[in-house]
């Protein structure tokens, strides 16, 4: 029997009511329908500080990277849900990863990122649904050598598109998350046992 598929799924948001958090948390529950074992976390739960070469150097990474760099190895992919902020993803996303990048003794750079597994999504209020900030994001995962899946999921007026209960209120936006979801499940799993 195929080992299940292990997805860590966040958001990069802390605000408790931010929309891309309930898309993050549908998303995990649509990847769990689609056979993967689903990790959510909030990263209101890791306060990291603002990346500095003295810091680290001073006072090591911290407890709450050394946590979060411990999911990341567990996990195959990452479903990572992202505001768009002027055109660009959020500074917690880049912050995060700036920590997690950093090789720990004996590796090599990006050893936690390289090779991983990554879904797009995003959540905006504008037309656009967050593209411009999941097109630098994406960028930002091509530099670490990362295998960013070829579609995003965008959700454009995403302040009228969730119910009182987080969920997606429309049915179109619900089959269309749970097709990529799926067909991104798919792909991890055919590159797993092409590597086995």
């Amino acid at each position: 029997m195929t080992k299940p598929i292990t997805i860590l799924a966040f958001a990069g948001s802390t605000r408790r009511d931010s929309l891309t958090k309930k898309l993050s948390r549908v998303a995990a529950v649509a990847a769990e329908g689609a056979g993967a074992h689903v990790t959510w976390i909030d990263l209101k739960d890791y306060p990291i500080p603002l990346y500095d070469g003295d810091t680290e150097a001073e006072h090591g990474p911290g407890q709450a990277v050394l946590d979060l760099l411990a999911l990341f190895r567990r996990h195959d992919a990452l479903l990572i849900a992202s505001p768009e902020y002027n055109g660009f993803f959020p500074p917690l996303i880049k912050n995060t990863l700036d920590w997690l990048s950093r090789p720990r003794e004996g590796e090599e750079r990006h050893a936690a990122l390289r090779g991983k597994h990554v879904l797009l999504l995003s959540a905006a209020r504008g037309s656009n649904g967050g593209a411009r900030g999941l097109q630098q994001l994406r960028h930002l995962f091509d530099n670490f050598k990362a295998h960013s899946h070829a579609q995003d999921y965008l959700l454009p007026a995403a302040h009228e598109a969730f119910d009182e209960q987080g969920n997606l209120a429309h049915a179109a936006d619900q089959a269309r998350l749970e097709a990529l979801v799926a067909q991104f499940a798919a792909t991890v799993r055919e590159r797993q046992l092409h590597a086995a």
